[in-house]
């Protein structure tokens, strides 16, 4: 007979494995998923739900997995099931990801179908129990680029709807109804009216940020926020208290569900610093990034300086961004550099080192270009093009995955045009 009252753990977005260029901030959020995931023992849970992005990529470094993959055994041996859809990060189409060998070693259940489907074909929506509780468990996987959004409209969940018990739904997708404002113009989600109808618990994941509301009929609707974080962004939002960084605890008291929020990223040890170099020479804006890292550090701390405005003279890469953090005494694996918004002067003449054939070629590209790019009219369209072709040159570095490299040029690009950024997680 299932019980009355018993409790459960949500999670999503741990991103095991983000942050390749920077090996301790790397360890904190490692150290934050283990910590989340001692709590569910600790705190008497039946069950756990990871509701996408467990892992950063479909196949992280075996030495991420490691430490993960034997938390979750210890839950499962005492006793503790765990159901997983895959989010945005961590699933790979035709391919073997680590969340196909956790769960083939019977770490835990995928609850989501993962069949790629035609588009607009209508298909049944599977469920699981949870034997214990009765509870009945549902998902739908998350995909990137939002290539889900499909899926939600063609489901038929009637027979989900129609199973007694207490019923749970997991996805990985933004809810319009539920974005912060700042994120609306960029995300294209899923409506709340796309969900399934009837659930209890909609257990969601995938934009970072923790909110809760209601689902259609009135079940409760809960995403918990990323465990640590995946950028400067996720950050900030959690230290000005925006958002909670772990697991959310659920009680289910004769079919009533309350939420308690355990946050476990440390962050205490979490430093931001923001230098604005406008107007500076090269020389004074180092002099003031040591003197602003030198105030900042502590034993443990994490380091996550903005460097942002147009330097007087001198370029960016004359800062020697490295030789500042040792000067300042930083560890380089304790500090994550953001330099998106700065810029060095341009001469309007060709780039220093530039060959006389390498701008006259720029010259060519820049006319030929006019009437099928019109944006590269005017003054400034040679220095776009050289900005361009510099960052994408830019190479991959060890460690990095295709998906942040990929990200980390396109924002660049997007900069160096005057694109406001996408913000999907």
């Amino acid at each position: 007979m299932a019980p009355d009252r018993f409790v459960f753990a949500h999670l999503a977005d741990a991103h095991v494995g983000a942050w390749p260029r920077a090996p301790e901030v790397r360890a904190a959020l490692r150290e934050s998923v283990l910590r989340a995931l001692a709590v569910v023992e600790e705190r008497g849970a039946e069950f756990l739900l990871i509701s996408g992005d467990l892992f950063h990529t479909p196949v992280p470094d075996p030495n991420e997995v490691a430490p993960v993959a034997a938390a979750l055994r210890r839950l499962v041996d005492a006793g503790r099931r765990i159901y997983v859809i895959y989010g945005s990060h961590d699933y790979v189409a035709h391919r073997t990801s680590w969340l196909d060998v956790l769960a083939a070693a019977g770490v835990f259940a995928k609850v989501a179908p993962e069949a790629v489907r035609t588009e607009g074909t209508r298909w049944t929506l599977p469920f699981l129990t949870d034997e214990p509780t009765g509870v009945r468990i549902a998902g739908i996987s998350g995909r990137s680029h939002g290539l889900d959004r499909e899926y939600f409209r063609a489901v038929d969940s009637e027979a989900f709807r129609l199973a007694p018990g207490f019923k749970i739904f997991q996805f990985h997708a933004a809810v319009e109804e539920f974005l912060p404002p700042a994120l609306r113009e960029h995300i294209r989600g899923i409506r709340a009216e796309d969900l399934p109808v009837g659930c209890d618990y909609y257990a969601g994941g995938h934009i970072h940020m923790t909110y809760e509301g209601e689902g259609p009929g009135g079940g409760r609707l809960v995403n918990p926020g990323a465990v640590f974080g995946t950028s400067r962004t996720d950050l900030v939002n959690a230290l000005e208290g925006r958002t909670h960084q772990g697991v959310v605890l659920v009680t289910v008291d004769h079919g009533r569900t309350s939420v308690e929020y355990v946050d476990t990223a440390p962050r205490g040890a979490v430093r931001l610093v923001d230098v604005d170099v406008s107007g500076l020479a090269a020389d004074q804006a180092r002099h003031d990034l040591e003197r602003e890292l030198a105030a900042a550090k502590a034993e443990g701390a994490l380091l996550f300086p903005r460097v942002h405005g147009t330097l007087a003279d001198g370029s960016t890469a004359s800062l020697s961004f490295s030789e500042i953090a040792r000067s300042a005494g930083v560890p380089t694996g304790a500090i994550t550099w953001d330099v998106q918004d700065l810029e060095a002067p341009v001469p309007a003449g060709a780039s220093p080192g530039e060959s006389d054939v390498e701008g006259a070629r720029i010259g060519e590209l820049v006319g030929a270009a006019h009437e099928e790019a019109p944006w590269l009219e005017g003054p400034d369209a040679e220095r776009i093009v050289r900005e361009l072709l510099h960052e994408l040159g830019t190479p991959k570095a060890e460690g990095e995955s295709r998906q942040d490299y990929t990200v980390a040029r396109v924002t660049a690009a997007r900069r160096i045009l005057g694109v406001r950024p996408d913000a999907e997680a």
